[in-house]
């Protein structure tokens, strides 16, 4: 087995036996050093975006004092949701290795599956749970342009 695969492996059995949240591992590597790893604590933080992943990014994130990890790769016990396919993505990681599929998730209960499809039927009128409603745009767009004109701004 993948030495850092093990890691998000060991990482997601030991949330077997403490119940923090559900069987995910995940570690971030940067030139063949693990600088992040995280499990799975959705339930014991209390909140939702506590995914393996993200636990791990934010981990790496703070170990390195730094937001991007484009030189990094992520290992990760199950392919991941779209909210930390996301976070990989926003972190600039470019490199993803992941054990369990989305369809494997589905067996043990959880929704990644469900949440790709309703994704992909975003466009599509009264095909997904989720209900848009844009409001108060001529009030909010005042922050963007603001930023866009703001001389000291980084993007991310």
């Amino acid at each position: 087995m993948n030495k850092y695969m093990n890691v998000a492996k060991q990482l997601a059995d030991e949330n077997l036996i403490t119940n923090v949240g559900g069987p995910f591992g995940a570690c971030v590597v940067k030139n063949g050093e693990i600088i992040g790893r995280g499990s799975n604590h959705v339930l014991s933080n209390n909140d939702p975006t506590a995914h393996a992943e993200i636990m791990a990014i934010r981990d790496a994130c703070n170990n390195i004092g730094s937001y991007d990890l484009s030189d990094c790769e992520i290992y990760t016990s199950c392919y991941p949701c779209p909210m930390c396919l996301s976070a990989i993505m926003w972190a600039n990681i470019r490199t993803i290795y992941y054990g369990n599929t989305k369809e494997d998730a589905a067996k043990i209960g959880f929704k990644d599956d469900y949440i790709y499809k309703c994704i992909n039927n975003l466009d599509k009128d009264n095909e997904n749970d989720l209900v848009f409603n844009q409001i108060d745009r001529d009030e909010t767009i005042d922050s963007f342009n603001k930023f866009m004109d703001k001389e000291d701004k980084t993007i991310y």
